[in-house]
């Protein structure tokens, strides 16, 4: 069912409570990566033009004490928000009491507010962790501040928290609206309909480490992708499965035959690779070798090869569906790196396809060829967009009122 966006409301003089996904690295104050700013500015920059009054929540990093509140601050998000906006942004150091209080009570229409880190309320008090424990009595503070409640926050839309699943269920309760922002409604669109109305031909790309963390991935786009194309570490427990030799590299033997089973049932559906980038260890400057689908002993397979990169590439040329998460091999070593480059860049030269890309590694690849801007969708939220792609229901996006 479609869900209401922030779009659909009248948010004039309204104080509009935003959960947004701020989660970017910070060192020494210094914003290493401002995308996930930039991807809520949409949201954002509508409430203002609106006249609305945008106040917003977001988490930054795993706080575990006192002594983390420093360095995961928000402070240079809201600096920064301010120099995107090119305006005023307020920040708020605390997200409880008076202080928020008379901050939004302060507040004019066209103005934004920055609230401190919410998951400084996992280590604040005496009651738990209050934030990822989804205290209701948390969301239902956070909802009497506002008049609209949005959430823009893909990336934790698999986290059933207070400041997403909390707020929203007490907005409902008090008959106040609760809607989607752009990047959610974006995150939706493409993903959604990825999982659950592809164009066929459709492709899926699955690399990375594990077997274990793509099962369900796996098994929810079997049957609807026309080929699965499997490469990194989690290549090897499959080729050990139709009895190749591995060498010493990364597999699960408790998942030989899961793989097996998998297999059987994708007939010629999933592509493994057909040679590999092998190397004495784990290491760049390891000495190294293209060898076939069998690897010697002595050594472990760190990315696809040149001819499985050419299988690949070909199985992609009539795409017209693509969603890849997770790295062909090793790509944070350059010499194990070109595999992941090369399937990025032929998935960027394809034309007339809807291509999405879900997960750091793969993001990382997209921008480092440059064909982040040939991409259709980039998905903002890692275990998010696994967890979608598995077709389960994230609470997050539960929550939102639907139309």
């Amino acid at each position: 069912m479609a869900k209401l966006i922030i779009s659909d409301l009248d948010v004039k003089g309204k104080k509009v409570l935003v959960r947004v996904d701020f989660n970017v690295p910070i060192k020494d104050g210094v914003i290493g990566d401002d995308n996930r700013i930039v991807a809520a500015l949409p949201t954002i920059k509508y409430i203002i033009e609106h006249g609305g009054k945008a106040i917003l929540l977001s988490h930054l990093g795993r706080v575990k004490s006192d002594a983390d509140k420093k360095e995961l601050s928000l402070k240079p998000v809201a600096k920064r928000l301010s120099e995107l906006l090119k305006k005023p942004v307020t920040f708020v150091p605390s997200n409880e009491g008076k202080d928020v209080e008379d901050a939004i009570n302060k507040m004019n229409d066209g103005d934004v507010i920055v609230l401190e880190n919410t998951r400084f309320q996992d280590i604040d008090n005496s009651f738990g962790k209050r934030e990822s424990g989804n205290d209701p009595k948390l969301g239902e503070y956070w909802a009497s501040l506002g008049d609209v409640f949005v959430n823009d926050a893909f990336g934790t839309a698999h986290r059933n928290h207070a400041s997403n699943v909390g707020i929203a269920t007490a907005m409902k309760k008090a008959g106040k609206p609760v809607a989607a922002g752009f990047l959610m409604q974006k995150e939706i669109k493409f993903l959604g309909n990825a999982v659950a109305h592809p164009v066929h031909p459709f492709v899926t790309i699955l690399g990375g480490a594990k077997v274990s963390d793509k099962i369900g991935v796996i098994s929810n786009l079997l049957p609807k992708s026309d080929h699965i194309l499997i490469g990194g570490g989690m290549a090897y427990t499959f080729l050990a499965a139709q009895g190749h030799k591995i060498g010493k590299s990364l597999f699960e033997p408790d998942k030989v035959d899961l793989a097996k089973k998998l297999l059987k049932e994708a007939g010629d559906k999933i592509v493994l690779p057909v040679d590999n980038v092998a190397a004495t260890e784990f290491s760049n400057d390891a000495s190294r070798k293209v060898v076939g689908d069998d690897i010697p002993d002595n050594m472990m397979g760190l990315d696809i090869g040149p001819k499985t990169v050419d299988k690949f590439k070909d199985v992609l040329k009539s795409a017209k569906t693509v969603v890849w998460n997770g790295p062909m091999g090793a790509f944070e070593m350059p010499n194990f790196a070109k595999g992941t480059l090369e399937v990025g860049r032929a998935m960027g030269d394809l034309k007339d396809a809807t291509t999405i890309i879900g997960g750091g590694d793969s993001t990382a690849a997209a921008k480092q060829l440059g064909i982040a801007p040939k991409i259709t969708h980039i998905s903002t939220g890692g275990g998010a967009s696994l967890q979608y792609l598995e077709g389960k229901t994230l609470p997050g996006i539960a929550c939102i009122s639907d139309k």
